[in-house]
């Protein structure tokens, strides 16, 4: 099996307050028919109240992130997964639930992770 992680920037999530509670049931009920398929390994929200800090190999800290990965907010689902049409198909279902579309990247594998 292989790991994907299935995601999205938080501005692509463009949902009057109003809506957010019935986004979030969304969202929670394919989260728990995940959980439920047993292909749930992790997932959650970037908190974007925590700014982000960069540490390097000495171990100094930068009060920044690499400037491409400035829109890196909003939420993430790990799922383990047969195929990427797995994946994809779980995608959709939270694309859906969010009402924005998902970005699915395939973990490289590693026999000792």
């Amino acid at each position: 099996m292989t790991k994907y992680l299935i995601s999205f920037p938080g501005p692509a999530m463009d949902v009057a307050p109003e809506e957010l509670p019935a986004v979030a049931d969304a969202a929670h009920a394919v989260l728990a028919e995940i959980k439920a398929a047993g292909v749930y390994v992790f997932g959650g929200g970037i908190d974007e109240e925590v700014a982000p800090v960069m540490v390097a190999g000495d171990g100094t800290l930068t009060d920044d992130t690499y400037p491409q990965t400035k829109e890196f907010t909003g939420g993430m689902t790990v799922v383990d997964v047969p195929s990427r049409d797995d994946a994809l198909r779980w995608a959709a279902k939270i694309a859906t639930a969010c009402r924005c579309a998902q970005e699915v990247r395939a973990f490289q594998y590693d026999p000792l992770a």
